[in-house]
């Protein structure tokens, strides 16, 4: 059997943003067919390789960040519908917007039922709670059918059901995975490699089936 492929490789890399390194010396090689859960404290640079990854294949990379960022006056529909703008012309999109076509209008209909959304795919973004919202964010990155989902706590807003059933989901439509947790049950059930970061430095990437709880909430002890 042949080796998976390399998508993403870091070798004593320094990542960061406005000149300040936030990541040094990053050791890491992401294969196709990894599902990795990233643990930490905030501010340890997760969301820095999260960044960097997304910036490397755009063209490949399915985005769901921790702010939903929708667009409050669109409805449901419009917003998931707008993960998958790039695939299609100008004039296309434009109907769609107007007069949502038969074709799309089903694909985002069964997603959105998948999500526990059915209810609200006419109702506009800002009326919904923070919890829809942040499944509708799922369901953009979801509708962009890439192979790479990259995600910032997609699931932070969610009861642990939900939660559970999602990450689920997401794993199932992609090759690879690079999920953002703070929950270490979540990451250790639903993902096959978790990596952890402590103060600018990776400390910790191993199968999840060598792994505790235990072991992986002492990321988030202060000593």
């Amino acid at each position: 059997m042949s080796e998976p492929v390399s998508l993403f490789r870091f070798h004593e890399a320094s990542l960061g943003y406005a000149g300040k390194p936030v990541l040094e010396e990053l050791n890491l090689d992401v294969k196709q067919g990894d599902k990795i859960a990233l643990l930490g404290e905030s501010g340890t640079g997760k969301s820095t390789l999260l960044r960097r990854l997304r910036e490397l294949r755009p063209q490949e990379v399915a985005w769901c960040p921790q702010q939903p960022g929708l667009v409050p006056v669109l409805s449901t529909f419009h917003n998931i519908y707008m993960g998958r703008l790039a695939h299609h012309p100008f004039w296309y999109n434009l109907v769609n917007l107007v007069k949502p076509l038969t074709t799309p209008k089903g694909e985002v209909a069964e997603l959105a039922s998948r999500l526990g959304l059915s209810g609200q795919l006419w109702r506009a973004a800002g009326q919904l709670s923070g919890g829809q919202q942040s499944r509708v964010s799922l369901a953009r990155a979801l509708y962009q059918q890439k192979p790479v989902f990259i995600g910032d706590e997609p699931v932070s807003a969610l009861d642990e059901r939900q939660a559970a059933d999602l990450l689920r989901l997401v794993c199932e439509r992609h090759q690879t995975v690079v999920l953002a947790l703070h929950n270490v049950e979540q990451a250790l059930t639903h993902c096959t490699r978790i990596v952890g970061l402590r103060q600018g430095r990776l400390v910790l990437d191993a199968p999840s089936s060598d792994l505790t709880a235990a072991q992986l909430r002492a990321l988030y002890s202060s000593s």
